[in-house]
């Protein structure tokens, strides 16, 4: 890295102007490098003197302004002095104390400056270049990664209106993702969006529409795939009453409720699906039941009209039987890995959701 670029850097830092990702990195350079921590004093004592200056050429235009005053009020008599001699009687009379003050300043600079290179040991020259030359990787992978950002080619048409959508959780880091059949029903286009808000293309690579179930894929450049899962689908039914928790798109940001499990049946006795008591709403519709264990045991699939909190789940374990029949269907050649072990178990809930949200994507429909 040039002197110029560290330089524009000590600059940045000291007026305040770099991100928290810039300063962060910044001052751990600072305190593992003493040149730069030095330069960065410097250039600090620098800036401040530039700053006495401009005072300093204040306080004698300040002296003008009010030497022509007097003399036009007749105070003072300055009938032969011109141009800059007028700044000449008031000037003289306050040198003195101006050039002890200007003294102090420059004795307490050099003072401060001498302190400074006697403390700060000596850099090892192999080491600042180590540094330096770590400094300019980063730049260069941040180069590097700004261009690849403005390079991808995203398959989002922005010209389509979405006019419903649902919920969807991922199940394989590469992309796939779970949710209801009836959520993508007749869908022409398919975005999802994730928590931070970034959106990307999906498709559909298989519905079941007796259980209610659709896998999705995501095929959009600006995709990067996740580290792994942190929770787990289970295969085995759930307890009566087992305290369980969901996280959905009811509107544009994700939103937890919480509740138990009712009954291990769902509508009219329907086993594919268990009932669940907690608060629901459009757009919660295929996004993940989960337990305190962070076990997935049902995706949210419909609400009863008739009675306020009933909700009913598709039983998680019939994410595996779509894994089966997906391997069975020569057309479909998707190799999709489902999450075996959950990482969220004896985590408060919290926490388990701060792991999981990252996982989580609105479903919009065309």
């Amino acid at each position: 890295m040039s002197d110029t670029v560290l330089l524009e850097a000590v600059e940045k830092y000291i007026r305040g102007e770099m991100t928290p990702d810039e300063r962060l990195y910044f001052e751990n350079l600072r305190k593992s490098n003493p040149e730069v921590d030095q330069m960065v004093v410097e250039h600090t004592l620098f800036l401040q003197q530039l700053n006495r200056f401009g005072e300093w050429k204040k306080f004698k235009s300040l002296l003008q302004d009010t030497h022509t005053d007097l003399s036009e009020k007749g105070v003072i008599e300055s009938s032969k002095l011109k141009g800059k001699a007028k700044v000449v009687y008031l000037f003289n009379k306050y040198k003195r104390v101006a050039s002890i003050a200007a003294a102090i300043a420059g004795i307490t600079t050099l003072t401060i400056s001498s302190f400074i290179w006697l403390l700060s040991p000596v850099a090892p020259t192999r080491e600042i270049a180590q540094l330096k030359g770590k400094y300019n990787e980063l730049e260069n992978k941040y180069r590097i990664q700004d261009r690849e950002i403005k390079n991808v080619k995203t398959k989002i048409n922005s010209n389509v209106v979405y006019k419903s959508g649902g919920t969807s959780f991922i199940i394989d880091v590469k992309g796939y993702l779970v949710t209801n059949a009836h959520v993508i029903a007749n869908a022409k286009h398919i975005v999802v969006q994730n928590n931070n808000g970034l959106e990307y293309a999906a498709k559909i690579i298989f519905v079941d529409k007796d259980r209610d179930i659709a896998i999705l894929k995501i095929e959009d450049d600006n995709y990067k795939p996740l580290p792994s899962i942190p929770y787990t689908i289970k295969k085995t039914s759930s307890d009566l009453s087992e305290p369980i928790y969901t996280l959905g798109f009811p509107k544009n940001e994700i939103v937890y409720g919480e509740g138990y499990l009712s009954a291990k049946s769902g509508y009219n006795g329907d086993t594919l699906t268990c009932q669940i008591a907690v608060a629901a709403n459009p757009g919660n519709s295929g996004g993940p039941v989960l337990n305190l264990h962070g076990e997935i045991i049902g995706i949210l699939s419909t609400k009863q009209t008739t009675a306020d909190g009933v909700v009913f789940a598709t039983l998680g374990k019939y994410i595996y039987q779509a894994m089966d029949d997906i391997k069975n269907d020569s057309t479909i050649l998707d190799n999709i890995k489902l999450p075996y072990r959950t990482t969220l178990k004896g985590l408060d809930k919290v926490q388990q959701v701060k792991k999981i949200e990252d996982y989580i994507y609105m479903v919009k429909v065309d």
